[in-house]
């Protein structure tokens, strides 16, 4: 068995609405076990015989469609993959503050010409790192939440389904995974 985390993208902060225990239920009935759930923000933590995180990522994306009538994205790590994420944040000595650096979950990997091509809107103060399927981003003199700078931004410039959590999000995370 392993442990894997479920992020799905865009739940209960727009008009995507779905309850955690649904999500719990969902992912214990597609023959998963140890489902945890963390925050409200669509983030479950399973275990699974399942080697493949993609087709984890589309059994749960269908349950949602087929039983709520969600359309989600679900991106889906490794917990080994997560504490690398959690390991590797080069932002993370510089920010006491964990809601000034997150980490945008990509599901694959953009087009180098994308990455280089991505630069930050309107002259803010962002410093962010690509690191494959992940986007490191720090804001050293605001937050995420007046930025332009954001997931869907990412998602544009480079042409790739993401997720963004904050730093506290992916520490939280990263524990639940290994736990």
């Amino acid at each position: 068995m392993t442990r894997y985390v479920a992020l799905l993208r865009g739940v209960n902060v727009g008009t995507t609405r779905l309850a955690m225990a649904d999500l719990r239920r969902l992912v214990t009935d597609l023959g998963h076990d140890g489902v945890k759930t963390y925050l409200q923000s669509g983030n479950v933590a399973f275990d699974s015989s399942v080697q493949d995180a993609d087709k984890l990522a589309g059994g749960i994306e269908r349950a949602l469609a087929d039983e709520l009538g969600l359309t989600v994205p679900v991106l889906v790590r490794s917990a080994r993959e997560l504490a690398a994420v959690a390991g590797g944040n080069p932002y993370a000595g510089q920010q006491d503050d964990p809601t000034r650096l997150l980490v945008a979950f990509l599901a694959t990997a953009p087009k180098r010409a994308a990455v280089d091509a991505l630069a930050v809107p309107g002259g803010e103060n962002v410093a962010f790192t690509v690191t494959g399927r992940e986007v490191y981003l720090h804001f050293p003199e605001g937050g995420y939440g007046r930025s332009k700078f954001t997931n869907a931004y990412l998602e544009k410039k480079l042409g790739v389904v993401g997720t963004t959590r904050n730093w506290k999000s992916v520490r939280a995370l990263t524990d639940l995974a290994a736990g």
